[in-house]
């Protein structure tokens, strides 16, 4: 099974991302008093808010692993910084144990009276006093390192379990959203089943179309699948060859048009379950069955990416899936195997 799975190539800035997030109510009103237009908005929306969330949760986590290693940096400089200023406190001692061992005790007057050579000790005593005056300096530098490692230490490490804690608030809100979400497709396959079941659409499910225009002549009918029953392929399920693509995604995801042209059907019974049938230029037609929803009406003009409706489990379906076909009539028995056929206009799934 191969799969194809998309994901924006822009991420935000994490702070501004996450004050977006943390501004928009996570509650949906389901707008259509309990109708199939209300719910199916409402999952639409429950995928867009889960996959916002995932997407700043997966950047919060880069950043957080980011900030840790900035810690450890800085941990590893502090240490070799102390361990530095461990060695010239152990030279400026035996710098003290050499002036004592040479009479450094006794004042400078007495040992000039002592020594048998005044200014070979007046040599001695400066480079004493040179190396004495190095290495105090160079503790003094040490020790002034030391505390500017650890004030930008402590600030890492406050950066760092800030973001943790804010990736533990996104967790908890990308599962409340997930738990939403599946109660809300439970809903919509429910609706689904109960207008197949009736013969009877409902009408178009008008979901929110921003973003989901495409500048490319064709694309593929869903953003992230993965692939499953193929064209051709055999099964008790169907009573010749299987006529289509399968692309197995959860209920609710936008089905979106391969490419232009114009909505020739919207049916809501038979084995296809939900169903819509477009037609192309070139005499070609797409069909996308087993849906949850229907974004369109018959007549209506869609463009490449346009939402057309949601995915389902409808008809004869033994689990969510888009049932994909690719004709040269806009009824069954026409099929040709739309993987190839897509893979001609710059498709590959």
């Amino acid at each position: 099974m191969r799969s194809r799975r998309r994901h924006p190539l822009l991420v935000p800035v994490l702070l501004c991302a996450l004050a977006v997030l943390a501004a928009r109510p996570t509650d949906i009103t389901d707008t259509g008093g309990g109708s199939g237009n209300g719910v199916g908005a409402e999952v639409a929306q429950l995928y867009e808010d889960a996959a916002e969330t995932a997407q700043q949760y997966e950047e919060g986590q880069r950043a957080a692993e980011k900030q840790r290693a900035e810690v450890q940096r800085l941990e590893r400089l502090l240490d070799r910084e102390r361990e530095q200023i461990a060695v010239l406190n152990e030279d400026l001692g035996r710098i003290a144990r050499a002036q004592y061992r040479s009479g450094g005790g006794l004042p400078l007057t007495a040992q000039m009276i002592l020594a048998e050579d005044p200014e070979e000790l007046m040599r001695g005593q400066r480079a004493v006093w040179q190396a004495d005056l190095a290495v105090n300096n160079a503790i003094g530098k040490s020790r002034r390192a030391e505390a500017r490692l650890a004030a930008d230490e402590a600030k890492a490490a406050a950066a760092w379990q800030a973001l943790e804690r804010r990736n533990t608030e996104l967790a908890e809100l990308k599962q409340t959203i997930e738990r939403k979400l599946q109660a809300a497709r439970s809903r919509l396959q429910g609706q689904a089943d109960a207008s197949v079941a009736a013969g009877s659409c409902p009408g178009a499910v008008r979901l929110d179309q921003s973003g989901a225009g495409h500048t490319r002549e064709w694309v593929a009918p869903l953003e992230s699948y993965d692939l499953s029953s193929s064209f051709g392929s055999g099964g008790e399920r169907w009573a010749n060859r299987h006529t289509g693509q399968d692309f197995a995604v959860p209920v609710g995801t936008p089905v979106r048009a391969v490419g232009a042209g114009r909505v020739v059907k919207v049916a809501c019974g038979g084995p296809f379950g939900i169903e819509v049938v477009l037609q192309h230029a070139g005499g070609y037609y797409t069909q996308y069955a087993h849906l949850a929803s229907a974004a369109v009406d018959q007549g209506d003009r869609v463009g490449p990416g346009e939402w057309i409706g949601q995915s389902g489990s409808s008809g004869n379906s033994t689990g969510p899936h888009l049932h994909f076909e690719v004709r040269v009539t806009p009824s069954l028995g026409s099929a040709v195997d739309p993987v190839p056929w897509l893979d001609r206009r710059g498709v590959a799934l």
